[in-house]
């Protein structure tokens, strides 16, 4: 936090949320990295998106994580895509379930952006093959 208070509330929840969906090296390496430039931002994110959007009760995380998956590829928003992709081996989320995700895209955004982040999704999938079979 940028002042000498204690975290709030919703940004402990908010990290906490953050390190399963995201998991602990991901987070370790956001945090590890920070400066004040940005320290602001991954506070106002801890503290919205995760602490308060991704910890609310009433979707899953397996819900919200595809719902996510479907707007980033909407938006061609590549980097946080494949972010969120990566995630669902903690959230739940199956292929199955970012595939349909990304034909409501097609229809509803665009066959371009679809088509982009399903070659994008098959990369993050194909390399999430590699590293559990070694």
């Amino acid at each position: 936090m940028t002042d000498a208070a204690a975290p709030s509330r919703r940004y402990l929840q908010g990290m906490a949320t953050r390190r399963v969906v995201l998991g602990e090296e991901h987070v370790n390496r956001v945090e590890t990295t920070k400066t004040d430039f940005d320290q602001p931002f991954q506070e106002l994110i801890t503290e919205a998106a995760w602490g308060h959007v991704w910890s609310r009760p009433g979707w899953t995380k397996r819900e919200r994580s595809i719902v996510t998956i479907a707007l980033l590829a909407a938006l061609g928003q590549d980097d946080e895509l494949t972010m969120h992709i990566r995630a669902t081996a903690n959230t739940g989320a199956t292929q199955d379930d970012i595939c349909e995700a990304l034909l409501h895209v097609a229809i509803y955004a665009g066959v371009p952006a679809a088509n982009h982040a399903i070659k994008l999704a098959k990369h993050v999938y194909k390399e999430l093959e590699a590293e559990q079979a070694a």
